[in-house]
């Protein structure tokens, strides 16, 4: 009987995950399933671009899986047995369970409201691509000087920001940030960034909490209201609902518990990567929400399910960090070197070189995506027969 193994979610880490496990075992001996509620890869870390009218190139998960033993399955993921060892999802033909032997988790994450009143009724969200394309189509109706405030000052409010402010001149382009902008970066970074800003004509408020989103303002902690015709909320991420719902150890959050193999650390079977658990890093600090993050995690949980089931030696991916890559419109980048646990060193490579850094780093993390061994041949591997009759035994006892 082969052995079934489930990955949920098609995002960087899922995709990575269940292409590197076709690569690594042999097709006779497992059933490798790859459940999303879309039909092709969408690029997240470009999201911004898709916001500000860019399109993307097309990538049909039909296309990416095609001859490598994956079974793609477009259906919605509605409930997860983690002690039946099955999956319930929806799909075009109505519900269906699935029974696993191994499941990996990585449904990802959404926009995180904060639970600030007026975000969920007023406010636009770049976190997945029906929010993309919602600001897309909203900014398009914007007429010149109408002003969009971009709330959040990491990595994605920036991108946000920039982007806009390059591809629509005319429009009045905000951003409001909890703290001074760029604060965990070194001064050559933050310098940088004021200098992007201000050829940009982008207004800066700082130290500028946002307790209330309305129709056409937003509301701070210091009592200002900032005018605001688009609201671009970008304040962090917040995880998929289901893993809480589960038997699975979960944070107060609802990442998924792990150990240093992505395996969940109450339930064996279960791995989980990406944006979806909690793993941690050098310094013995929790990985963040990133592709940075997913990928390296994908790589080390398909190897040690490969491992488990082959009898192979376990693997030791480095799950570190070595820059972050800012995008700041199409014509201005910002590569901020980092220590191995996140921190920012005094060096960062910025202008039209960065650019073409940060383009490179999209375009290898979507090549990835589809050569998740990076292009080399790979040995398939048999599953050991005792391996086997130990999954089939417990398959059995369900």
């Amino acid at each position: 009987m082969q052995h079934r193994v489930i990955v949920l979610g098609a995002g960087y880490s899922g995709a990575i995950a269940a292409g590197r496990l076709a690569k690594r075992l042999h097709r006779e001996d497992v059933a490798i399933t790859l459940v999303n509620s879309e039909p092709d890869f969408v690029e997240r870390i470009r999201m911004h671009q898709l916001a500000a009218g860019q399109d993307l190139k097309p990538r049909p998960y039909s296309e990416m899986f095609a001859g490598t033993g994956v079974e793609v399955r477009i259906a919605n993921v509605t409930g997860v047995d983690v002690d039946g060892k099955t999956v319930t999802v929806t799909g075009p033909k109505g519900a269906a369970q699935l029974a696993y032997d191994t499941l990996v988790y990585a449904l990802g994450s959404g926009w995180n409201s904060q639970g600030v009143p007026g975000t969920a009724e007023h406010a636009y969200e770049i976190a997945g691509r029906p929010g993309a394309l919602r600001l897309r189509e909203r900014l398009a109706r914007l007429g010149a000087g109408e002003r969009v405030v971009v709330v959040g000052g990491g990595l994605t409010g920036l991108e946000a920001a920039t982007e806009i402010a390059e591809s629509r001149p005319d429009l009045d382009v905000a951003l409001a940030a909890d703290g001074a902008l760029g604060d965990w970066l070194s001064p050559k970074g933050r310098a940088h960034l004021w200098k992007v800003f201000g050829k940009l004509g982008i207004t800066v408020y700082e130290h500028a909490a946002v307790t209330r989103v309305d129709a056409d303002r937003v509301a701070t902690a210091d009592g200002r209201d900032i005018p605001a015709a688009v609201t671009v909320w970008t304040t962090g991420f917040a995880v998929h609902p289901i893993a809480k719902a589960t038997a699975l150890k979960v944070t107060g959050t609802g990442q998924i518990v792990v150990d240093g193999m992505m395996r969940s650390v109450s339930h064996p079977d279960v791995y989980a990567v990406g944006d979806a658990a909690l793993a941690m890093g050098a310094g013995d600090k929790p990985l963040r929400m990133s592709c940075a993050s997913g990928g390296p995690m994908a790589w080390q949980a398909a190897d040690a399910i490969a491992a488990g089931l082959t009898g192979g030696k376990l693997p030791n991916a480095p799950l570190r960090y070595f820059n972050q890559c800012i995008s700041l419109g199409r014509k201005e980048g910002l590569i901020q070197y980092v220590t191995a646990d996140d921190r920012a060193r005094r060096a960062a490579l910025t202008g039209r070189v960065a650019a073409v850094y940060k383009e490179l780093v999209c375009k290898g993390a979507a090549w990835y995506v589809a050569n998740p061994t990076f292009g080399l041949p790979v040995r398939r591997r048999r599953v050991t027969p005792d391996r086997a009759a130990k999954a089939s035994a417990a398959r059995a006892s369900a």
